[in-house]
């Protein structure tokens, strides 16, 4: 896969109100694409993908049409993960970290449930818990911006 030639439009601001960060696919960029980037940058930065949920799949076989890409794929940074986890155990129900991977509108996109937000739901996290969630989805954006312009 070779980066695309046009210039990639400019990562959207994050909403600190909003757990969703949402980017659209960069025009040429393929379904396939995306998924070979998702692999080869989350495994570069020390991510597992210990699940894929192909949603879309599942609304076929009930003969819904989810009118395209409808899936979640589940990436994991356990040396991240074990900051928050061992100072807030029931940070575990945000885990894995997850990547959405739809279309709307012929559009496709990528979106994630950032961490930081997740972290709001646990009364008084702990510093290090803060750090690491940070982290962790600094490094998740990092990865969907990535794939959205597929490159790896």
């Amino acid at each position: 896969m070779v980066a695309h030639a046009h210039a990639a439009t400019e990562m959207p601001p994050v909403d600190e109100n909003v757990a969703l960060y949402e980017v659209p696919v960069e025009p040429g960029v393929t379904y396939e694409d995306v998924i070979l980037s998702l692999k080869v940058v989350s495994e570069g930065m020390n991510f597992v993908n210990p699940a894929n949920f192909p949603i879309a799949d599942h609304l076929k076989a009930r003969d819904q049409d989810p009118k395209g890409i409808l899936e979640v794929r589940a990436f994991c940074n356990l040396s991240l993960g074990a900051d928050i986890f061992l100072d807030h155990p029931e940070f575990v129900v945000f885990a894995p970290c997850r990547i959405g991977i739809y279309q709307r509108n012929g559009q496709l996109y990528l979106a994630l449930d950032r961490p930081t937000y997740d972290l709001k739901s646990i009364k008084n996290p702990t510093q290090r818990a803060q750090n690491a969630a940070k982290i962790l989805e600094q490094s998740l954006m990092k990865i969907i911006d990535k794939a959205r312009r597929g490159e790896i």
